[in-house]
């Protein structure tokens, strides 16, 4: 999973793996280790409860209704979009690149429609 955070929004990219496992009912996490006392924990969790995030201690969680889950992963659309508070929430399928990137890993990445 991919996050990017710019002024009041987050944007998340999954692989195809992750948004399965998503779908599954099961959380994505991934952290960022600035040290081992101090990561930074970021994670989209299935729930009861309409799309909302939340910031709590070392981590940012964004909570996601299970059944917009299941759709969002069966279908061909690329992402899931809202608001919470004053933070826009972008959850959305990685792509591949359409030009090679180095060192890049991409195997678990959704086909680019663009390239077709």
């Amino acid at each position: 999973m991919k996050l990017r955070i710019q002024g009041n929004s987050l944007r998340l990219r999954l692989s195809q793996a992750e948004v399965a496992q998503l779908a599954s009912g099961a959380t994505v996490e991934e952290k960022v280790e600035f040290s081992p006392a101090s990561p930074l924990i970021y994670a989209i969790e299935p729930s009861d409860e309409p799309l909302s995030c939340e910031f709590s201690g070392d981590a940012i969680r964004i909570l996601l209704p299970r059944d917009e889950a299941r759709l969002w992963a069966s279908s061909e659309e690329v992402g899931i979009y809202g608001v919470s508070a004053k933070v826009s929430i972008a959850i959305e399928k990685d792509f591949r690149c359409l030009h090679d990137r180095p060192g890049e890993n991409e195997a678990d990445s959704f086909p680019n429609p663009a390239s077709a």
